[in-house]
């Protein structure tokens, strides 16, 4: 049994974790994915503080993965499928083969890639069709690639599959950009980037494998758009499915708390990008799993 279970191993997880241990609470960190989730993925961070030349996410991962194996770090790989409480006032999560007692619970999911749902999505998925591009950048090498999206991800993506293509070009629905002003001018600036914009992506095509997009402008004119990969940024989700009934959340899934953090079961702490209102940033997860683990270690002090 557990004092706290943190369910998610990204920066708000880890920071959670971090914080807990040091209370000399008894901690067990619990994700379907490795240790750092989606952190691992980002090629450079340039806005956390402390790293002039900026930091790749999964150095940042191992470093702070250093700083837990001080303390006494518990980690288990495993999906989650439900949580309850049992007739003893304890917390139940519940795996595919294992149940866990805790408690209280600290929920750090984070958020996963929305999909487009146009034709050619589900079809070129692994041939072409991506949502990582740290994941599969070095298979488009010197070829052509359309990116669709408007927002930082998109546009930091974007950035570092022109360090691969031979030709990026992005593709936005709206005339302006909703990224940080920095990452624009540089998409602008770089002369392996080409933009359309005003325009979405209504196809994707191919033969065995990915060969272009059909875009759509805003006057309805239909054109096509040759490419060997598409990566599509177009928003993320929590994924807050297995909590349906144990606390409240937005229409879009995202959980609602107060300003302790606390989500609407007592003894359930919410940090991160699947929290209602959250900046959506490493720092601020960070931040947010702190606080998320001092509220835990109040509560418990009130207990005891």
């Amino acid at each position: 049994m557990y004092d706290v279970i943190i369910i998610g191993a990204g920066p708000a997880g880890l920071a959670a974790c971090l914080y807990a241990l040091r209370f000399r609470l008894k901690v067990l960190i619990v994700d379907k994915m490795q240790i750092g989730g989606y952190l691992n993925y980002i090629d450079i961070l340039e806005n956390y503080p402390g790293f002039p030349e900026g930091i790749s996410g999964l150095k940042l991962t191992e470093q702070i993965t250093e700083q837990l194996k001080q303390y006494d770090f518990q980690f288990m790989q495993s999906a989650v499928e439900s949580i309850s409480k049992n007739n003893e006032g304890l917390w139940e999560i519940k795996g595919a083969k294992e149940k866990l007692l805790s408690k209280t619970v600290i929920i750090s999911v984070g958020t996963i890639p929305k999909k487009l749902g146009i034709p050619g999505e589900e079809e070129f998925l692994g041939k072409g069709v991506s949502y990582c591009a740290m994941c599969d950048a070095p298979f488009f090498r010197n070829k052509e690639i359309v990116v669709i999206g408007g927002g930082n991800t998109a546009l930091e993506e974007a950035l570092y599959l022109s360090k691969f293509a031979s030709k990026v070009t992005i593709v936005h629905r709206r005339k302006t950009f909703r990224g940080d002003a920095i990452f624009v001018e540089k998409a602008k600036t770089n002369v392996k980037i080409d933009l359309v914009m005003g325009a979405v992506c209504t196809k994707i095509y191919g033969t065995g494998t990915v060969q272009g997009v059909n875009i759509k402008d805003l006057t309805g004119n239909i054109k096509q758009l040759s490419a060997n990969g598409v990566f599509l940024f177009v928003g993320m989700g929590p994924q807050s499915e297995f909590l349906k009934g144990l606390v409240n959340m937005d229409n879009s899934g995202y959980i609602l708390s107060d300003e302790n953090l606390t989500a609407t079961a007592e003894g359930i702490f919410v940090a991160g990008d699947c929290r209602k209102n959250s900046l959506r940033q490493v720092i601020s997860a960070c931040g947010e799993g702190a606080k998320a683990a001092y509220s835990a270690h109040k509560l418990l002090g009130k207990y005891d």
